[in-house]
């Protein structure tokens, strides 16, 4: 969104929740950072997003729209404010702060416990109990309870919703018809704005564990429920293709299909296959976690087929884009990411990033540096996931890989891979295998002083302050806390 290290914008965490967890949280992308949409606005394109967002919602109370799309951008939303969690679907179980909810719990049963048993002593006179000690761990019981209950045991209502711009227009959202509305939103916006310059944001929410079970899509792939998740994208970006065709844009249209980050590994088969890839979701420095496919269209301006194997980042949307509509890049702040179009048109034959730096939550995981000689890209790893079971591609003891503590493994010196040779980052180069070793690690250690020192302290957007759940922030149709709405289904088919 903003061509910057998530750093720079706050929007990073030192500890285990990498991403926001409440929609009523306080958290989000702050209102001050320039995003693509807004400078696209400014050159007269009309600006949409239509899918997923997760980039906070309210700031001080329920209607400010401090983080939405609205206010950084976007004329038009329709969507999750959130993400796909499991919770969103029943029977999922729940993947936020499962440890501290099943903790909560048990505090409540205790303290309900020791209230029915002093009550019942007092009663019976085994005990001389004053009625302040009984209603002590009964107050404490209700108080355990309304912050185990409230936020956690409703978390499909809180979490789970659909909003058009500022309105919430479901809630909980209804799984089953929900690609067929963010089929037709994304149709129905490119045909109104078919006559003027636009910008789509199509941000799916598959593939993402929980899977959807969309009726249409059951059985059709042999590779089960991922597999049908997978032909059921495909059958949405081929919506999406065949509308700007219809409409006679395509020759005037950049069409560019990626993904966030690579397949959740943890989740056994339902999370997706990184291929010779290490490691995958969550990990900072591993390639199986943060290479992805670009997929770029435009006819009679791209040359079909062509394959650029250079290190480029999601950061060179924003000054692509931005580029291409004929704006300005801001002078008021440092931007990371690099236009990529001399790349794509072939001008330009290497890419402009010599250094790339990869996070882990605020850590600095990995550093990527592509030297202006040769073929060669050297990737070094300054810490390293520990993984479970030994000898595993991830963290299967807590289901994700966390970027800190005893978490990690730090190296000094780094561990250093020549990407180039060694894609899948199985054998650590030495001073005896690569003849520029001792050079490399200078040259990479010196880039990331310089970067360093371009960082500046911001608020933090992640701290446990802005992350929990808030009643007076949370997005609700109706009246507080009795929040419900659905919106009509959309029937598809997927001939």
């Amino acid at each position: 969104m903003t061509g910057r290290y998530a750093l720079r914008s706050g929007m990073a965490s030192p500890g285990r929740a990498q991403v926001i967890l409440f929609l009523a949280g306080s958290g989000g992308l702050p209102p001050n950072e320039t995003t693509f949409a807004k400078l696209l606005q400014k050159e007269g394109y009309t600006t949409g997003i239509v899918g997923k967002w997760h980039l906070g919602v309210n700031c001080e109370h329920r209607t400010d729209h401090c983080h939405l799309p609205n206010n950084h951008g976007f004329d038009y939303f329709y969507g999750l404010p959130f993400t796909y969690f499991k919770n969103c679907l029943p029977g999922e179980g729940t993947d936020v702060l499962a440890d501290v909810q099943e903790a909560l719990r048990d505090v409540t049963v205790l303290l309900g416990l020791a209230a029915v048993t002093l009550t019942a002593a007092r009663i019976a006179g085994l005990l001389a109990v004053s009625p302040r000690l009984v209603a002590a761990p009964a107050l404490l019981c209700l108080l355990a309870l309304s912050v185990w209950y409230m936020p956690f045991q409703r978390l499909q209502t809180w979490n789970c919703i659909v909003m058009r711009n500022g309105d919430v227009v479901e809630q909980p959202l209804d799984s089953d018809a929900l690609t067929g509305r963010l089929v037709d939103e994304a149709e129905g916006f490119l045909e109104r704005h078919q006559h003027k310059p636009f910008l789509l944001f199509l941000s799916l929410a598959h593939v993402h564990t929980p899977l959807f079970r969309s009726k249409t899509f059951a059985g059709r792939s042999k590779h089960g429920l991922y597999g049908d998740n997978v032909e059921e994208v495909d059958w949405i970006i081929g919506r999406a293709v065949g509308a700007v065709e219809k409409l006679g844009l395509s020759n005037k249209t950049l069409m560019y299909f990626t993904s966030d980050h690579g397949g959740h590994i943890e989740d056994n088969e339902r999370g997706g296959w990184n291929g010779i890839y290490r490691g995958g979701k969550a990990m900072g420095g591993w390639e199986g976690g943060i290479r992805v496919p670009g997929l770029f269209r435009w006819t009679g301006r791209l040359p079909a087929g062509r394959v650029i194997d250079e290190p480029t980042s999601l950061m060179d949307v924003f000054p692509t884009v931005v580029g291409l509509a004929g704006g300005e890049l801001p002078t008021d702040r440092l931007v990371d990411g690099r236009d990529l179009l001399p790349l794509l048109e072939g001008r330009a034959e290497r890419s402009e990033h010599e250094f790339m730096f990869h996070y882990c939550g605020t850590y600095l995981n990995a550093v990527r540096w592509r030297p202006p000689d040769g073929d060669t890209v050297f990737k070094a790893h300054l810490f390293t996931p520990n993984f479970f079971p030994e000898g595993a591609g991830g963290c299967h003891d807590i289901k994700i890989c966390r970027c800190h503590g005893s978490f990690v493994t730090y190296h000094d010196p780094p561990l250093l891979f020549d990407l180039a040779r060694d894609p899948s980052e199985s054998t650590p180069l030495t001073p005896q295998s690569e003849p520029r070793y001792t050079e490399v690690l200078r040259r990479i250690a010196k880039a990331t002083v310089e970067h360093r020192k371009t960082l500046t302290p911001v608020p933090s957007q992640m701290s446990w302050s802005k992350m929990l759940w808030r009643p007076w922030l949370q997005p609700c149709c109706g009246t507080f806390p009795f929040c419900s709405c659905s919106e009509s289904k959309i029937i598809y088919s997927a001939g």
